[in-house]
């Protein structure tokens, strides 16, 4: 995670619309999965609460945003505190590529996720970089990017995502998956046979795609973490809403506050040191919003 710029700790924050997705893959970044949404005059008050903490700007993800009733409406309560929104989605049947149509006018960026076939294989997922292109192509927002789950890549492959990227005109932001001591056991996985696969994939990338250096940064990140028993703290410059209301200063955080809270309690924990040490979710969630 980068350092927050003295002065202005905090730029942004991630807000859960749901606690819950029907989508379910096997490798979700989301932070929690309780049931529920987000009530608007909890986001509203939320909204309040982040501005007077100097967020310029915020992100709904979900679950997955388009499934909230009322998803054009928390867009527009965002720019009444003069926030840009972007948006994290997986969207791909007709009700959720219509719904975003229908706020894509209002947005600064979406980032549609997709998984490779080996990603989509360990992770059962139907996020095919193919349907994520058409659900861009629909959309048409002026800044897009299409967030790439990879694993287990093929040189054929990359040249098909390169392909569909190029028809699509967005960005694409690339992510190994990452998986935990019980992933790998569940996989089939050593640590290893992990590490080993993820310098193949990282190789075939190199061959048929302009690396940059966040990318490296954050594969550097991720090897950083698997390779030390002393993790960093997390020092996102992204401040995380749940779904129920909960502010945290890392999605994945045992320690938040609530949004009701007085406005004193709110800006001392938000005044506190970083408690919560940095994860590989951590670091792909994060990264898949920014």
């Amino acid at each position: 995670m980068t350092e927050p710029t003295r002065g202005h700790r905090y730029r942004s924050a991630l807000i859960s619309t749901a606690g819950h997705c029907a989508i379910a893959c096997g490798f979700c970044f989301r932070a929690d999965r309780a049931h529920g949404l987000l009530n608007v005059d909890t986001y509203s008050r939320a909204l309040s609460r982040l501005k007077e903490h100097g967020v310029t700007g915020v992100c709904l993800t979900g679950g997955e945003p388009t499934h909230h009733p009322e998803l054009r409406q928390l867009v527009r309560l965002a720019h009444q505190f003069g926030m840009p929104v972007s948006i994290v989605t997986s969207a791909r049947a007709e009700p959720e590529v219509r719904c975003l149509e229908q706020v894509a006018h209002l947005l600064e960026n979406a980032t549609v996720s997709a998984d490779s076939r080996g990603a989509m294989r360990l992770g059962r997922t139907l996020r095919s970089v193919r349907s994520a292109a058409h659900t861009l192509r629909r959309i048409g927002v002026p800044s897009a990017v299409l967030h790439l789950t990879y694993w287990n890549l093929t040189g054929h492959e990359c040249r098909e995502i390169a392909d569909a990227v190029d028809k699509t005109g967005a960005s694409l932001q690339l992510s190994p998956i990452t998986l935990d001591t019980t992933g790998l056991r569940r996989a089939g996985l050593t640590p290893n046979s992990y590490a080993e696969q993820q310098q193949r994939d990282a190789k075939f990338l190199s061959q048929h795609f302009e690396l940059g250096t966040c990318f490296q940064r954050h594969l550097d990140a991720l090897n950083e973490l698997n390779s030390t028993a002393e993790r960093p703290y997390c020092r996102s410059p992204t401040l995380y809403l749940s779904a129920t209301g909960e502010l945290r200063r890392c999605p994945y955080g045992t320690e938040g506050v609530s949004v009701s809270a007085p406005r004193s309690d709110i800006a001392r924990f938000l005044a506190g040191p970083p408690t919560e040490q940095a994860t590989a979710d951590c670091l792909a969630l994060c990264r898949a919003a920014a």
